[in-house]
């Protein structure tokens, strides 16, 4: 009996190997549902930020009321006497910007000088300035007993609009005791010199030449008795302060930079999510095909 030869048909076993086509980055982040994650974690990034601003203002609204503050005890305590503080000649601390002091002397009669391009509430003018020879700075004249004799101490006596102004400007005779901030004295350039009764800094190493020494290495701006202000014919300068102000709260500072790390992680932490989809959920996964959510969970 014949015997039929069994079928010889086969079927293609699908490919185990076959994977679903890997999504781009694009691809999978164009998704309804990773826009509107986003949407959300750019809305927190923009509070973190807006937060980060607001410790921001905090931290100098906190340092120009620590600056008013200092302003308002130092007038309080009254003026200090100048060799209570600084010597001449002796290095000038940054301290003591700022600081209320008195001193008596005799403005000389010649070497006033003019300052331009100085700035008072929006208007451009001069600083009058004056040697101010000292004669009792309440040390009792100990702090220049080993110099070659009575310092000068520059004091700025206000400020005017025009040079004529100073001309006409009288100075007192005789000793006198004047009242004033400290400032520190400028930096010395090529613009310290003195031409036609003006210097564009007041750099007291360079109007040691002029005025002779010993000189402070700061300088007095005037608020209190004869040739400064009350006295008339100048305008009154404000109190003088560090350039840049008291500086900033740094707690506030750092705060501020946290929140703003808190929202560069919220944009960061979406790149991640959307990574992640497309390995699959995890590092080095399969491609997850277009009817898995994230991390691997189906979709709604």
């Amino acid at each position: 009996m014949p015997v039929s030869a069994p079928s010889t048909s086969t079927q293609t076993a699908p490919d185990a190997d076959a994977r679903p086509e890997r999504r781009t980055f694009l691809q999978v982040a164009r998704q309804p549902r990773m826009i509107g994650l986003l949407l959300v974690f750019v809305l927190a990034a923009l509070v973190c930020g807006r937060l980060g601003s607001w410790q921001l203002d905090r931290a100098y609204e906190r340092a120009e009321l620590a600056a008013l503050q200092e302003a308002a005890e130092a007038a309080a305590e009254g003026p200090s006497w100048l060799g209570d503080v600084l010597a001449p000649q002796e290095s000038f601390p940054g301290e003591l910007v700022g600081r209320e002091v008195r001193v008596s002397g005799e403005f000389e009669p010649t070497g006033s000088l003019v300052v331009p391009g100085r700035v008072l509430e929006g208007r451009t003018g001069y600083l009058v300035l004056a040697p101010f020879r000292v004669s009792d700075d309440g040390a009792g004249g100990e702090s220049w007993a080993d110099l070659s004799g009575a310092p000068v101490l520059a004091v700025v006596q206000g400020w005017v609009e025009t040079p004529a102004d100073a001309e006409t400007l009288t100075r007192p005779e005789g000793e006198v005791t004047v009242t004033g901030w400290l400032q520190a004295g400028e930096a010395t350039s090529g613009s310290a010199a003195v031409v036609d009764g003006q210097t564009e800094q007041i750099a007291l190493s360079a109007l040691v030449n002029e005025w002779g020494g010993p000189i402070y290495t700061g300088y007095l701006v005037a608020t209190g008795g004869p040739g400064s202000p009350e006295s008339g014919g100048v305008a009154a300068l404000p109190r003088p302060t560090i350039d840049g102000g008291s500086g900033a709260n740094l707690q506030n500072i750092f705060y501020a930079l946290q929140w703003w790390l808190f929202g560069g992680f919220a944009v960061l932490l979406w790149i991640r999510l959307v990574r992640d989809e497309m390995a699959g959920g995890r590092r080095g996964g399969e491609p997850t095909d277009a009817d898995t959510g994230i991390a691997g969970l189906p979709s709604a």
